[in-house]
């Protein structure tokens, strides 16, 4: 009779978590992910537009959509990238937390020479730099909630690390209009918050160390970003779904301030007030609707164990004010919006990410993999202005673009039913 081989252990830093999370742990991580969203959005929301039309004010648009798409395309390879090196990274510190502080540095490196730039050219070196920081450091970040949380939690986790998105984009737009007398100034705030945010979690919380990784192979390492459709479907439809929502948000969103400008005539509207006012206003009643929905939607599928039902209800919820703003253009209807906006948006940020870090290929890769995943939401950020430029500036204007983002929206809240192992 042949002897029983022992089953090897598995490592802590892989192992499939099983105890919950305490609320130390989930304030830290939502603290950093509150500091790398207002690095993404203090400048694409407020200070990048700020900036163009300060830099180019003839071709503002043009040079907006230029920036913000050669900065998507750095974060498209900057994330993955320090996803898979994060997931071979030994060391006593851990796999993940070197790379969040890291990237911190080095996003709020970017963001403060952005504060010295006065050409389009230079505005869009210092971005893809902050946004090559930002993006390693969400890589390490994301791969926390797979790598600590246990599946049964993590529609809860998502929830709460989800807020700080919404919340990021009224501090990073609120601080700069109530804080911040130049761009400049706002630059240099959101630099110095940035690290401060990351701190704490980074020396606070435990990162299990991996003991070794194999010998490195530069054609194996290339080879890995390639996920097979056919071997892991799933994952790739949570790829896909989520990518044609992000797009729909994107060209939704990349002209919002112009929008409120010059086709709602917001300073018309409100003589004495900046259309900047009013883009405040919008964000701070869709981070309400975000904040009251995005926990509660985590919790119930967590509870329901039906994720993929609960991203299709987001993604109707969420083509609504599209359409709304498309055929009513106007100050009203943008407040409605806003308001609706944020309750499909809240709820689709928890359960989505807690249905993806379900379809995973493997727990070596989870960074690697995860960076993959959010290609999906830089690479909208990329094909978001191509899409959105032709269309604002002659092909149909912005009722055209915001009925194409609502169709591709509801695309991607169909799609999600090709998700098959995850209810």
């Amino acid at each position: 009779m042949s002897a029983v081989q022992p089953v090897p252990e598995v490592p802590a830093a892989l192992a499939e978590p099983v105890r919950r999370v305490g609320p130390w742990w989930v304030a830290g991580i939502s603290l950093a992910n509150l500091a790398l969203w207002m690095g993404y959005s203090g400048p694409l929301q407020m200070l990048l537009p700020m900036q163009m039309a300060q830099v180019a004010p003839d071709g503002k648009e043009t040079a907006l959509a230029l920036v913000t798409g050669v900065g998507a395309a750095v974060a498209m390879l900057f994330n993955p990238v320090a996803g898979a090196l994060s997931d071979r990274t030994t060391g006593r510190f851990g796999r993940r937390h070197p790379w969040t502080l890291a990237g911190a540095l080095a996003g709020a490196a970017g963001l403060a020479l952005l504060a010295g730039q006065d050409t389009v050219a230079g505005v869009a070196v210092c971005w893809c730099l902050a946004q090559a920081g930002l993006n390693a450091m969400q890589a390490s970040l994301s791969a926390g909630v797979p790598d600590h949380v246990p599946v049964r939690q993590r529609g809860e986790v998502s929830g709460w690390v989800g807020i700080p998105q919404a919340l990021g984009v009224v501090l990073g737009v609120g601080l700069v209009i109530a804080v911040a007398a130049t761009v400049e100034s706002g630059y240099l705030m959101i630099a110095v918050l940035i690290p401060l945010c990351v701190l704490p979690f980074v020396f606070t919380t435990a990162d299990p160390p991996l003991a070794t990784a194999p010998r490195f192979d530069t054609r194996a390492f290339l080879r890995s970003f390639r996920i097979s459709p056919r071997a892991h479907p799933d994952f790739f439809w949570a790829w896909l779904t989520r990518f044609l929502m992000q797009l729909g948000n994107a060209i939704a969103t990349l002209y919002l301030l112009y929008f409120l400008a010059d086709a709602v005539g917001y300073e018309r509207i409100f003589p004495g007030e900046k259309a900047e006012d009013g883009l405040l206003v919008l964000i701070l009643i869709y981070t309400v609707a975000v904040v009251a929905t995005t926990v509660v939607a985590g919790i119930v599928s967590d509870r329901l164990a039906r994720r993929r039902f609960l991203v299709t209800v987001s993604g109707l919820i969420s083509a609504v004010p599209a359409v709304l703003l498309a055929f009513r253009p106007t100050w009203s209807a943008a407040l409605v919006a806003a308001a609706i906006l944020g309750v499909g948006f809240g709820v689709f940020l928890s359960v989505d990410n807690a249905l993806v870090t379900e379809v995973l290929p493997a727990a070596d890769g989870r960074a690697r993999d995860l960076g993959v995943i959010n290609i999906a939401n830089s690479g909208p950020q990329v094909l978001g202005p191509v899409i959105a430029g032709p269309i604002v500036a002659g092909a149909g204007g912005y009722p055209a673009l915001y009925l194409a983002s609502a169709a591709l929206t509801l695309l991607g809240a169909v799609l999600v039913r090709k998700i098959r192992s995850v209810p």
